[in-house]
């Protein structure tokens, strides 16, 4: 099954436009820690500083944009590169092999002479490079805008499109949330071509869609991410939309600040419908990442979230620099606004929790310190959340970090009782390892060290698979 041909036309106007845009080489996100790496590679021989935990038996795979062409270096955003999934298997304190493969959809099956795969296709561009997760027995990497999921087998190979195990042809996200309890995906999904609505989804434990809500919007809002509580959905309604005119100028990623555009936030109960939506006026900001949301006994909602002041209303090529805080809000009960408090107000991003405690209220957050285009080097942050306070780990002056995910000592191990895995490189030597760290010693040497073959791009998202021995 092919794109309409609405999409097809919109895809050939969209290039055609980025083709007359200005020309120049520059281009922040594709120089230093950002530029793209030029091959596959598969190396079963790593070498490892340390010891690596024995529990651990699963793939740390992480994910993002590495372009095989950029014609206009000036007119590219980071976003929209080729995606690219970085793999270590680790199993009974052994890293088994590395592997990184491209996302094979067909732009890059035909670049590298590959066979197209299996499965429906939709959506007005062929990239998935945003998120990479387990989901119904099988690996899957998606994207917001529109495309549909592609599914990968265990070592990172691209085998099919799809919404999962359904029929349905609907854009997906980069962010569903699972439902610990029930092994549901939830996911509030747009389409770039679709400008005045969102679409709820609901996917069960066996990868069928089982819930689908529409769910009126103005403006085309880019919807990054939203939260679950074990009552609601959380529905983030911010002002960065669909921008005519950086479609016209040529721009890859054509949303902008749209200060035009209320702000606001929205509880969707969920079992219900889009007249049942509560929406909750917020000051103007913008947030990629939710790090966790529960319900409060007051009938309240807390979540909590990474806020930029603004966003995209300078930079055309991706995330500028800007005032950017970790932040606790609430909303619903008697509230009839959002309420914000600081947690934390250093920059920045990818704030992670225990998924063991989706939904649910909890003490540690996890996210990469440092500022937007930046390379001084970023670090870890470990916020906890009921004493109030932040524990760093340092790698290393330039040292580039990647998204930090918590792998528990065991199923019933407690929220810090395990350790943090992350992709580091090492800029100037032009290598990345990934580093184990004891989750309840952030600030101390690295338990373990898997030094790579090759350097592993600032990425996207990271996550811990489990797989079958």
């Amino acid at each position: 099954m092919t794109r309409s041909l609405m999409e097809q036309s919109a895809a050939r106007m969209a290039a055609w436009l980025q083709r007359r845009a200005r020309h120049a080489q520059d281009n922040f996100y594709l120089e230093g820690p950002y530029a793209p790496v030029e091959a596959e590679h598969t190396e079963t021989e790593l070498t490892v500083s340390g010891t690596i935990p024995e529990a651990p038996d699963g793939l740390f795979a992480q994910i993002g944009p590495n372009p095989l062409q950029v014609p206009n270096p000036a007119a590219h955003h980071w976003f929209v590169g080729d995606g690219m999934v970085h793999g270590v298997r680790l199993q009974a304190g052994k890293a088994c092999w590395y592997r990184n493969r491209w996302v094979g959809t067909d732009t890059v099956n035909d670049h590298l002479g590959r066979a197209r795969v299996a499965g429906p296709r939709r959506g007005i561009f062929d990239v998935v490079n945003t998120n990479v997760f387990p989901h119904a027995g099988s690996l899957w990497a998606t994207v917001e805008a529109g495309p549909l999921p592609a599914e990968l087998d265990a070592e990172l190979n691209t085998v099919r499109r799809g919404l999962f195990r359904s029929d349905e042809s609907l854009p997906f996200t980069a962010h569903p949330h699972r439902d610990p309890q029930s092994g549901e995906l939830h996911a509030v999904c747009y389409d770039a071509l679709q400008r005045h609505q969102l679409i709820y989804q609901c996917i069960d434990a066996n990868g069928v869609l089982r819930r689908r809500v529409n769910i009126p919007v103005r403006h085309g809002p880019m919807v990054h991410d939203c939260a679950i509580t074990a009552r609601y959905v959380v529905i983030f309604d911010l002002p960065v939309t669909f921008s005519f005119r950086a479609l016209l100028a040529g721009a890859a990623l054509p949303y902008r600040w749209n200060p035009r555009h209320r702000a606001r936030v929205g509880l969707l109960s969920r079992e219900g419908d889009s007249d049942r939506v509560k929406w909750f006026p917020v000051a103007p900001c913008y947030v990629f990442h939710a790090c966790n949301a529960f319900d409060n006994a007051d009938g309240s909602v807390t979540v909590d979230v990474v806020t930029h002041a603004r966003m995209f209303d300078r930079s055309q090529q991706g995330p500028e620099a800007q005032q950017v805080a970790f932040e606790r809000w609430r909303l619903g009960g008697s509230l009839t606004a959002v309420q914000r408090q600081v947690v934390s107000s250093e920059a920045q991003e990818f704030p992670r929790c225990d998924e063991r405690r989706t939904g649910q209220s909890y003490r540690y957050a996890y996210a990469v310190g440092g500022q937007a285009m930046s390379t001084e080097g970023t670090r870890l942050l470990r916020h906890d959340l009921q004493r109030g306070t932040t524990t760093v780990h340092d790698f290393g002056p330039g040292q580039m970090m990647g998204e930090a995910i918590f792998v528990p000592a065991h199923p019933d191990a407690a929220e810090d009782e395990g350790w943090l895995l992350a992709y580091v490189q090492d800029p100037q030597q032009q290598r990345s390892r990934l580093v184990i760290l004891d989750a309840q010693a952030v600030d101390r040497q690295a338990q373990a060290i898997v030094h790579l073959p090759v350097r592993v791009p600032i990425g996207f998202h990271s996550n811990w698979i489990p797989l079958p021995a």
